[in-house]
């Protein structure tokens, strides 16, 4: 009997998450990723507005911000609160569209994603207002103090209301991942109403989402009602377990474990990224929003890889790319730097992941793993100890060094960091780099011998 061969630990490994990146809930949370980016921008932009006289400190312009772009800075908020401001919903409903959808392309089921948004909206909202059970009656919680302000059961303040913002990012998802989950169960059970061929689609869709929509509307009412009565609610329970999570993440050694766990799926050719952000982008949005509305001093927020840590792409690469241009004495390297050179200043580096390459490349696998985890620790050290403002604003992840750092952070300090980040990033590279160039020199050498002979 043949013996059947088994494959290599590092096969099997990248089998296993390349499986775990294409299911579809990994899927649906990075189209809702994607999603909030231009959102997050843009409400980055006019909080910049609003911050200025804190990034530039000249009397001058101090009196002439007051004088001029000042007048505006309520209207700068509004439109701030309308994107971070709603991220929960943008960030979630996205998640409930692109799950409705994979469900519907990949089940062959006749799911309509709109209506998988519209019932998680409806959802959601369900759990947005703070009940209390008092008196034997479920009531509106109504509460004024210094600090907060919970009306009708709504608590909100200038930066719009509260549970719809980044906060509510983890019960959204909880809601859109059930919410999808009833309207398929009931879809393929035929719990629905059909209407004859010749309804159009609009009305007969609307009526075929009758019946998922009660189920979503009475199974939410039903877990809120009873987490109310118990003493709680449902984002107050959720709180807790991300809380907990999102305090990990915040830690030196949380963050690291982040950094290397990316860096370390890359070299199996499986984009790190994209997997460990799919459980880290909640985090760091609430934690921007916390540090750019309530004062919080949360360093993993925003995007701190592309602003300090992934310069120049994942394994913090901008150095090695000028190097190779510069420097390299093997054709190889020096042909791929040239090609590479103008992606690495906007953080985009596959041409050396796959062109070096990284991807099962033993000899560069240390310092692509460690160079990020270096750079982090500068880039740590110098926010916790409050050298550099924490990340209030989240930068286009393409922004050249320097520049993300200081839009992050709305401060030079960070433009500072982010340079200093990306020649710590390079030392740990040098000798690694340098090697690898030698012995491809060698062979290029002796190839050409060879070749000559």
């Amino acid at each position: 009997m043949a013996e059947t061969t088994k494959k290599p630990l590092k096969d099997r490994f990248a089998e296993v998450a390349g499986k775990f990146a294409a299911t579809r809930f990994v899927r649906a949370i990075m189209d809702a990723g994607y999603s909030v980016i231009s959102f997050s921008i843009v409400g980055a932009f006019f909080l910049i507005l609003t911050v200025l006289p804190q990034v530039i400190r000249v009397n001058g312009f101090i009196s002439f911000y007051a004088n001029t772009i000042g007048r505006f800075t309520d209207l700068f908020q509004s439109v701030y609160n309308a994107t971070m401001g709603i991220i929960a919903l943008v960030f979630s409903g996205t998640f409930a569209f692109s799950y409705t959808k994979i469900y519907r392309d990949e089940e062959q089921i006749n799911l309509v994603p709109m209506n998988g948004l519209m019932m998680f909206l409806m959802g959601f909202f369900i759990t947005v207002a703070q009940l209390v059970w008092k008196d034997g009656r479920m009531q509106f919680l109504q509460s004024i103090t210094k600090t907060k302000m919970v009306v009708g059961g709504y608590q909100a303040s200038t930066a719009g209301i509260y549970r719809i913002g980044a906060v509510g990012i983890f019960v959204g998802l909880v809601i859109a991942w059930l919410t999808v989950q009833i309207y398929r169960y009931t879809v393929k059970h035929n719990w629905q109403i059909k209407m004859p061929d010749s309804v159009p689609a609009g009305v007969a869709n609307s009526f075929s989402a009758l019946i998922p929509a009660f189920c979503v509307a009475v199974v939410v009412a039903i877990l809120n009602g009873a987490l109310v009565i118990a003493g709680t609610d449902m984002f107050n329970l959720l709180f807790i377990p991300f809380s907990f999570i999102s305090n990990i993440a915040d830690t030196w050694w949380g963050f690291l474990i982040i950094v290397f766990l990316i860096h370390f799926l890359w070299w199996f050719g499986i984009h790190g990224a994209t997997i460990i952000g799919s459980f880290t982008t909640p985090i760091v949005l609430a934690n921007m929003a916390d540090n750019a509305q309530r004062g919080g001093q949360h360093f993993f927020a925003g995007d701190p890889t592309n602003s300090f840590i992934t310069i120049g792409g994942s394994g913090a690469m901008l150095g090695v790319a000028i190097w190779l241009v510069l420097r390299a004495r093997s054709s190889q390297l020096k042909e791929l730097g040239k090609v590479e050179i103008v992606p690495a200043i906007f953080n985009i580096n596959e041409p050396l992941i796959f062109g070096l390459p990284i991807v099962y490349n033993i000899d560069l696998m240390i310092p692509f793993i460690c160079a990020p985890l270096a750079s982090g620790i500068v880039a740590y050290l110098a926010i916790t100890s409050h050298l550099v403002p924490v990340i209030r604003v989240q930068q286009p992840w393409p922004t050249p060094v320097g520049l993300g750092g200081f839009i992050a952070t709305t401060s030079w300090q960070g433009g500072v960091l982010s340079i200093v980040c990306a020649i710590v990033a390079f030392l740990v590279w040098y000798p690694f780099i340098k090697h690898y160039d030698n012995v491809l020199l060698k062979q290029e050498k002796e190839g050409a011998t060879a070749t000559a002979e």
